[in-house]
């Protein structure tokens, strides 16, 4: 497996001949960060970047620690987006498309932890589904188009989805958004395999884009302070002191999630915690009919 160090040397020699634009979707903590502290970091400040979130005060935080462009006309900027619900997803997205000619790089990293039941939003949709797949999937298929010119000017058009590669179940076609079946082990295979399924659909569709799927591994983050449950609020208190030894940084998490991104060729890659592509025997459980019906039933129950 690629070192830290080899992590970071790899990054580090990543230099387009144009100015990439990125976009972070949960950049404004955790994993997200880390992987855009370490893009802005190895592009010296030049390249358009965007963190998408719910924390304002977080994000420009986080934007303030960037090295300042040199090249003029670069801009570092963070949008509020509260991604749970899909209308929200569909009007920032579109806006962002509006006046961003080209997307090099679509990061999505928002994430959820909870042990509540299910917990639906207006829209209908379970909350951390929605984080975990569904509003992922509404900002790639909007921005898609940015992506894809990109692509015809010759530049890189990548598009990463870090949650669990890997780490999927089998899953019920007949209760896709699990309102009959709802549990937390469920929700959880069921995150995991939608994105798998939705990362090789994607590459199938748009061919010459690069999709990955990543596992990041057991990350030193903020998701158990955050959590809406009480008893996971007080595991960050007393167990992460003793698990975080074991844990990777957020700093080496998005060393090792950036070079995953920048690794990758055209076509669809799933990835480890450390960057490498593990391909698609281990723990893969799609098939065409599965690709085909989850489509479908994204986007209706995306639709605004």
């Amino acid at each position: 497996m690629p070192s830290l160090s080899i992590a970071r040397t790899f990054n580090a020699a990543f230099s387009p001949s144009y100015t990439p634009t990125a976009i972070f979707v949960g950049g404004t903590s955790g994993i997200g960060q880390g992987i855009a502290e370490a893009f802005a970091r190895h592009t010296k400040g030049n390249a358009n970047i965007v963190l998408v979130g719910r924390n304002r005060a977080a994000g420009e935080a986080i934007l303030r620690t960037f090295p300042q462009p040199t090249v003029p006309g670069v801009t570092h900027e963070f949008v509020e987006c509260d991604i749970t619900l899909m209308k929200n997803v569909h009007r920032v997205a579109g806006e962002l498309r509006t006046r961003i000619p080209k997307v090099n790089f679509l990061v999505l990293t928002a994430g959820v932890m909870t042990m509540n039941g299910r917990n639906e939003t207006e829209e209908g949709i379970d909350r951390k589904l929605a984080v975990h797949y569904y509003g992922r999937w509404r900002f790639i298929n909007d921005l898609l188009s940015a992506v894809e010119d990109a692509r015809k000017a010759g530049e890189d058009a990548k598009v990463m989805t870090v949650l669990s590669a890997g780490k999927g179940g089998k899953i019920d076609l007949d209760d896709l958004g699990l309102k009959k079946t709802f549990s937390l082990p469920n929700a959880a295979a069921a995150g995991s395999t939608y994105n798998d399924l939705m990362v090789v659909d994607l590459a199938k569709r748009h061919p010459g884009l690069t999709f990955v799927h990543s596992y990041p591994g057991f990350v030193s983050t903020n998701l158990l302070k955050a959590s809406d449950t009480q008893f996971m609020r007080l595991s960050n208190t007393f167990l992460m002191p003793l698990f975080s030894p074991f844990a990777y940084s957020v700093q080496a998490s998005g060393e090792h999630q950036l070079y995953a991104l920048l690794k990758a060729g055209p076509g669809v890659a799933r990835t480890n915690e450390k960057g490498e592509d593990i391909g698609l025997q281990k723990g893969y459980v799609g098939s065409e009919e599965a690709m085909e019906r989850l489509w479908k039933h994204t986007e209706e129950a995306t639709r605004v």
